[in-house]
């Protein structure tokens, strides 16, 4: 397998170097990644199970998709191709917003990211590659939150924080997409 090499930034997304994936991760330092939220003409949002032998978060459930720009791509091609990767599906993708958050994973690691959340619209389901993804669903906001309330456990840290500290835009841009 090709190491894959992250964009470290700083907290104004200013690329600063770049570092083999795991190895930032193992360090914990800031690097560059995005998170895709997928939602249907029902306002439904489309989530992913990951893999069961990922390296980090395996079985967990989070957003539509995610991951990190390669050092030679900008994040909305990246968004596209690892949609097109993991989910094997096509959407439009609207940059939305980007926060910044620091938390220990399993692993001994740590994600410390710049993560740029983008918006997609899309009513096909996905054709999974399951090596990355274990399984999907669309789900209400409704749903959603009544699951994050009773079972917050079985959702990625990532995805955790994106709901505490941003429900309100998630929840416009489902309604929007209705």
């Amino acid at each position: 397998m090709a190491q894959e090499y992250v964009v470290l930034v700083d907290e104004q997304d200013n690329p600063i170097g770049q570092l083999e994936k795991i190895e930032a991760h193992r360090l914990g330092l800031l690097h560059r990644a995005f998170s895709v939220l997928i939602f249907n003409t029902k306002g439904e949002l489309l989530l992913q199970q990951r893999a069961a032998h990922k390296y980090h978060s395996p079985l967990l459930w989070t957003n539509s998709c995610c991951s990190h720009p390669r050092p030679s791509e900008s994040v909305l091609e990246a968004a596209h191709r690892r949609l097109q990767e993991e989910m094997g599906m096509s959407a439009t993708l609207q940059p939305a917003f980007h926060f910044i958050y620091k938390s220990p994973l399993d692993q001994g690691l740590t994600e410390h990211e710049l993560d740029h959340v983008l918006f997609g619209h899309a009513n096909q389901d996905p054709c999974i590659n399951q090596e990355e993804v274990a399984a999907f669903r669309w789900i209400s906001m409704e749903q959603l939150l009544k699951e994050f309330q009773t079972t917050r456990a079985s959702f990625t840290i990532w995805f955790q924080i994106l709901l505490d500290q941003h429900l309100e835009k998630i929840t416009q841009a489902a309604n929007e997409s209705m």
